[in-house]
């Protein structure tokens, strides 16, 4: 079963989606994001693949006020990190850290040392129900018309990746809008060919 949580600060025309689709491969984190107060020290760290939500997620929590959100913290200033680490225990304000899929290789022993005290979480591959909702979302934040049976025909053959999911439909709005032709067996067919290689579409 899948879900949505709105963006609410998210503003219209900004090229975001206006909420988060929710299922299998994350529905543990946003469960987790719900309550902070739960967290050892006050503090999170989120990671996935890429494309995975990660910084939607994070500006999500922020929204909510439900704490301090860091996006991308493995490419900032470790001894900053310790300090908004620090601040949180004092203040009391839940932390989320967002680190990329490369992960996060601390230097600074005592910021590891409380690093690897926090609670972990971390965002799975979707299962078929998420890729579809997640490809029926990407398709309506293009104002795509899928066509009737796509997510029937898509889902068992491409790559199960967040990444995959966005690209694929990508390619289907570009071959359709310079085919000036609707999004059909075709175009699905050729879009998975371009992002997977060659005969990809033609599998099973």
């Amino acid at each position: 079963m899948t879900s949505q949580i709105a963006l609410p600060l998210i503003p219209a025309g900004a090229g975001e989606p206006s909420s988060i689709v929710i299922g299998s491969g994350n529905r543990a984190v946003v469960e987790a994001l719900a309550a902070p107060a739960s967290w050892p020290f006050r503090t999170a760290i989120l990671h996935g693949p890429p494309r995975a939500g990660k910084s939607l997620f994070a500006r999500w929590f922020a929204a909510q006020q439900a704490g301090e959100a860091i996006d991308d913290a493995e490419t900032l200033d470790e001894t900053a990190i310790f300090h908004r680490w620090n601040r949180a225990q004092q203040s009391g304000i839940p932390l989320l850290l967002v680190v990329g899929g490369g992960g996060w290789d601390i230097a600074l022993p005592d910021l590891r040392s409380r690093m690897g005290a926090a609670l972990q979480l971390e965002i799975g591959p979707p299962d078929d129900a998420l890729a579809t909702d997640l490809m029926l979302s990407h398709a309506a934040q293009r104002g795509l018309v899928l066509g009737e049976g796509a997510p029937a025909y898509l889902v068992p053959r491409m790559e199960r990746s967040y990444a995959a999911i966005e690209k694929i439909v990508g390619e289907i709005d570009r071959l359709s809008l310079e085919r000036q032709v609707p999004a059909t067996l075709s175009v699905w067919r050729d879009a998975l060919e371009a992002v997977q290689g060659p005969d990809q579409g033609r599998l099973l």
